[in-house]
């Protein structure tokens, strides 16, 4: 449980990020349950529908050494857009190339955020270990 917990935190940190950096990327009600609820779509997207889509993509990802995970990230942002619009919730994205960098950033602050606390959950744990 601690684990999503910190993914869904992860994701809306950086989805945050993203949309504030960017004048590309925008929200109609900017209020921290917006990022709450499209973190959680767009968690639940990575983790249902983005291997779909690594996996028929395979031979490009493969082709273009990795980089056209990018891709992927940015036609996620498009997917959780779309989702979110069902319920209510509207994220501007003006044109791919803002999708684009969104994803980037998205990627990165990830990245750095999910190897900063999976460093804490692995010290947690030896923690516990000890006291057993």
């Amino acid at each position: 449980m601690d684990k999503f917990l910190i993914r869904w935190a992860i994701n809306g940190l950086a989805l945050y990020a993203a949309i504030y950096l960017l004048p590309g990327l925008g929200v109609e009600n900017d209020v921290t349950s917006t990022y709450v609820w499209f973190a959680l779509i767009f968690g639940l997207l990575n983790a249902s529908v983005r291997p779909i889509l690594k996996l028929l993509t395979c031979p490009l990802i493969l082709l273009t050494l990795g980089t056209f995970t990018l891709v992927i990230n940015t036609v996620m942002f498009y997917i959780t857009r779309w989702v979110g619009s069902f319920f209510g919730m509207d994220l501007h994205i003006e044109n791919f190339w803002a999708a684009f960098l969104g994803a980037i950033i998205v990627s990165i602050i990830s990245l750095v955020l999910s190897m900063i606390f999976r460093n804490e959950l692995k010290a947690r744990r030896k923690r516990r270990k000890r006291k057993v």
